[in-house]
């Protein structure tokens, strides 16, 4: 049992926890809670377990039929409770691989949907806006470098396992990757305050794309003219937009609605 926050491999987790730059480097983060780890085990991207060494009998036991292949390490309470991130830990983390995918996997699918996420900065709205994608069945989420890390552990906590199952791209610049969906038959929509049509007047046939632009300045000016359309949003009272993740579920199930 690992008693002393000096240890090694608990150092290691703490970078990975803070640092996006050393998570890159490794190639791994960090999931937290029963629920993230269970999915970290079935999908065979655990690197390595820790379980407090109090962990309940009940996560114990939803885990302990996958524990018996993984590489597992017990730490005292004490020591977990400063491995944690959140303020009521479970007793249940993993290190995991980051997956990849193929972007060439992802736009050749007949009939793609994509969200593409242009510097989205709030950890809580890009990990929902994930878990929403994917509950609407979209073909993968597109994230510009600028938005937050996908592997904060905020992030990935917020996605409720959907980061392990939904393929994602990540694209240095947004206005490029629209122009190149264009050119793979792409209708490509931009969430626009000054939009020509409704979300709900489209069709959204064949291959598409949705835009989400940062939460407080929006699409960039020359990713909305790479787009192929604008749409908005009907707004009532003296509201101007709604949070990024509501919008983009609304998108996102217009889509599926239409399919």
């Amino acid at each position: 049992m690992i008693e002393s926050s000096a240890n090694s491999q608990i150092k290691k987790i703490q970078k990975l926890k803070k640092s996006a730059r050393n998570r890159r480097k490794e190639g791994l983060f960090i999931a937290e809670g029963v629920r993230l780890v269970e999915d970290a085990l079935a999908y065979h991207m655990a690197e390595k377990i820790y379980l407090s060494e109090n962990v309940k009998e009940e996560y114990f036991d939803r885990l302990s039929h996958k524990l018996k292949e993984a590489d597992v390490e017990y730490v005292s309470s004490k020591v977990f409770q400063e491995m944690s991130d959140t303020e009521s830990p479970q007793g249940v983390l993993a290190v995991v691989k980051m997956p990849g995918y193929d972007r060439s996997t992802v736009v050749e699918q007949e009939n793609a949907a994509v969200i593409c996420l242009e510097d989205i900065q709030d950890p809580g709205n890009l990990g929902t806006i994930f878990r929403t994608a994917e509950g609407a069945g979209m073909s993968a989420v597109i994230l510009s470098a600028g938005c937050v890390d996908l592997f904060n552990p905020k992030v990935v906590r917020a996605t409720m396992g959907a980061i392990f199952r939904l393929p994602f791209i990540i694209t240095e610049n947004m206005t490029r990757e629209a122009e190149q969906l264009k050119a793979e038959h792409f209708s490509v929509y931009a969430a626009s305050l000054d939009g020509a049509r409704f979300y709900t007047e489209e069709t959204y046939e064949g291959k598409c794309a949705v835009i989400i632009g940062n939460e407080a300045n929006g699409i960039r000016p020359e990713t909305q003219q790479a787009a192929t359309h604008k749409i908005k949003i009907p707004m009532e009272g003296q509201l101007e937009s709604l949070n990024a993740a509501v919008s983009a579920a609304l998108f996102m199930y217009e889509i599926h609605r239409n399919r």
